[in-house]
């Protein structure tokens, strides 16, 4: 006799859900429509770029759709929230950095930087936020960075903005929870990406990040999917206000010394 599985066999499977991918053009988030839509969610894929949305649609298979999508528009944001407001999980990974040591940046290179991945954060939460509390179902699931606990120099403006995006996760999952809305962040260390493309252009500091972590390499960004699925399904039921980090071990063992043998 072969015993039930209680529904262990589908615990993650998304089939019939909804998901709005944000960032959905490239790197993490293409990679992350792309898992979703494997299993099962119809996805919408959103950016900035409407052609590369459209790249990742068809990557995803006939039921992904794209959506152009600038989320610096807090009125485009709030019209997408209305448009999709069925929307069940909702993945955002957009994001920029300006390396600069903190005396060299300028007003407008902050504000860049907080309004990308601080500011237009809080309006996606908001906006989808409120439609799932009115539903009362759904999870939402933002890009922080392990620079949100561990940091270098050049990275204060980006590591302050990634550690807020975590604080603000948090406090729309007190918010949230109530009305059954999840709420999660996930932590990545090095990726590779277009953003950390300058880093791969040099070999150097390529290889110095590579050793930072116990596995000793980069991640691809199709390694994050999984931590989305996860976040996404019904095996993260009881996960809300989380920072999942999926860094090969960066923040483990960071700042480790190998004495000689």
């Amino acid at each position: 006799m072969i015993p039930a599985d209680d529904g262990y066999s589908r615990l993650f499977r998304l089939d019939g859900r909804r998901v709005l991918v944000v960032g959905a053009g490239s790197g993490i988030g293409r990679e992350s429509a792309r898992a979703l839509a494997a299993h099962g969610a119809r996805v919408v894929c959103a950016d900035i770029d409407p052609s590369s949305a459209g790249e990742t649609a068809r990557l995803c298979g006939p039921e992904a759709t794209e959506y152009p999508l600038d989320v610096l528009d807090p009125m485009a944001v709030t019209r997408a929230a209305h448009e999709h407001s069925g929307t069940d999980v909702l993945v955002f990974t957009a994001g920029t950095n300006v390396r600069k040591r903190l005396l060299a940046y300028s007003d407008e290179e902050f504000d860049r930087v907080v309004a990308l991945n601080l500011r237009s954060s809080f309006h996606l939460v908001r906006a989808f936020g409120r439609t799932m509390a009115e539903r009362g179902r759904g999870s939402i699931i933002g890009f922080s960075s392990i620079r949100a606990v561990t940091v270098e120099p050049g990275q204060g403006v980006y590591a302050a903005t990634k550690a807020g995006l975590v604080q603000l996760l948090r406090t729309a999952a007190a918010e949230l929870g109530p009305q059954g809305v999840r709420v999660n962040a996930i932590a990545p260390g090095v990726v590779e990406t277009p953003l950390t493309a300058p880093i791969k252009d040099v070999p150097d500091w390529y290889q110095a990040y590579a050793t930072k972590n116990a596995l000793g390499r980069w991640a691809e960004a199709s390694e994050l999917a999984g931590a989305v699925v996860f976040l996404a399904s019904d095996a993260a039921s009881y996960v809300t206000g989380s920072v999942l980090t999926v860094d090969g071990g960066w923040t483990a063992i960071d700042g480790r010394y190998e004495p000689p043998a």
